[in-house]
């Protein structure tokens, strides 16, 4: 970057640059793989920015992409700045160091509170709202234990086992990952505890804007950040059908250590977790969680930052965007079943920013979907 910082403490963007990104991530059809592929395609956010109508309309939009303004930033940042709160870059140096690993890491998370805890290595908590009396002492003895042993707990501030889990690390460090923004807790039951987090030794994170209030299918979203955050995950009491077997998924899919507290047969609140047979770890004391992350929680396992723009005079002219017949044999190779990209690339012969690029027009314009692992497909009715 031109005007910030790299080396192990990752890099700093400028005021400019974090306007620039909040934008980016707010115009229509940029989600975080196509703010990355945007960003190494482009070089820059601003640069980016610019392009955002070409691109769509070349994708086959028939109506004009909607293009975060300034105004808009600033007016979030300004909201955030008066809530206590503040937006960390993919590649800061209090961005968590696993969640940057992931698929789609968010490029900007909003955080409040104590940014030292997002960094310390981490164990996710998840399991049923209505949770047992057993359940959620079980809970609160698996958080207080581990993050005595130097590990942040991080949770979805839910009722039952989440807000066990919060409260019994409140001391030790505590992250609250919401499905809305840091401005809309859900439920409104735990704003106190919120309140304790955030005031404490812990922290809030939130990849939605200030003022949105979650929705149903935000909480997979949140779930996500979970599973990201954390080395492991612990699950107390899931049902078969739950938002916490949705977070163990993310966290099997993003390599993470899955531990499943085994409850009775007969308790329905149990069944997910009893499910959890094929790659989790049955967990009934603390000590089996520590033993297993003790190998993963060298931060130094982490690799450099990601998204990083490039300084000023880095480097060369971007390559002509490809011609109508390569675009059609970009489209051609693609259909409604999902596909890796490097089969693409193989499959057309062409070179692999061409490639990208097409997909990069196509997502923009609405007509591509993004799949887990990095496949891609073109979006139903196409």
């Amino acid at each position: 970057m031109s005007d910030g910082s790299a080396g192990r403490n990752g890099i700093a963007l400028t005021e400019r640059q974090r306007i620039a990104w909040l934008r980016l991530i707010r115009s229509d059809n940029v989600g975080p793989a196509t703010f990355r592929d945007l960003i190494n395609h482009f070089g820059s956010a601003e640069t980016a920015l610019e392009m955002l109508p070409e691109l769509s309309r070349r994708g086959g939009s028939t109506r004009a992409i909607r293009v975060a303004t300034i105004a808009e930033a600033e007016k979030e940042l300004s909201a955030a700045h008066r809530f206590g709160a503040r937006f960390i870059g993919i590649g800061e140096q209090d961005y968590p160091p696993a969640l940057r690993q992931i698929d789609g890491a968010p490029p900007l998370l909003a955080v409040k509170g104590n940014a030292a805890t997002g960094t310390l290595p981490s164990l996710g908590i998840v399991g049923s709202r209505n949770a047992s009396i057993s359940g959620t002492k079980f809970a609160a003895m698996i958080a207080r234990d581990v993050g005595r042993a130097g590990y942040s707990i991080i949770s979805g501030l839910a009722r039952g086992i989440d807000t066990a889990a919060h409260r019994a690390s409140l001391e030790t460090g505590t992250i609250a990952a919401l499905a809305g923004g840091l401005d809309q807790p859900y439920p409104p039951e735990n704003i106190g505890l919120l309140d304790e987090i955030t005031r404490g030794n812990g922290l809030a994170i939130s990849e939605m804007p200030f003022g949105w209030e979650p929705r149903a299918r935000d909480f997979p979203r949140r779930n996500r950040l979970i599973a990201g955050v954390s080395l492991g995950l612990a699950v107390v009491e899931a049902a078969a059908r739950s938002g916490s077997l949705i977070t163990a998924r993310y966290a099997a899919d993003f390599g993470r250590l899955v531990f499943a507290v085994p409850g009775s047969p007969l308790d329905p609140r149990c069944q997910g977790t009893n499910g959890l047979k094929d790659g989790a770890t049955v967990t009934t004391e603390a000590q089996d969680i520590l033993q297993a992350l003790a190998p993963l929680s060298r931060i130094d396992l982490f690799t450099p930052p990601q998204a990083e723009e490039p300084g000023e005079h880095e480097g060369g002219p971007m390559a002509p965007p490809p011609d109508a017949n390569d675009r059609m044999r970009i489209t051609n190779a693609l259909g409604p079943t999902p596909v890796e990209i490097d089969d693409i690339i193989r499959h057309t012969g062409l070179a692999a920013s061409a490639v990208y690029l097409v997909l990069l027009e196509l997502d923009l314009a609405g007509r591509l979907h993004r799949h887990p692992g990095g496949l891609v497909s073109l979006s139903i009715g196409d």
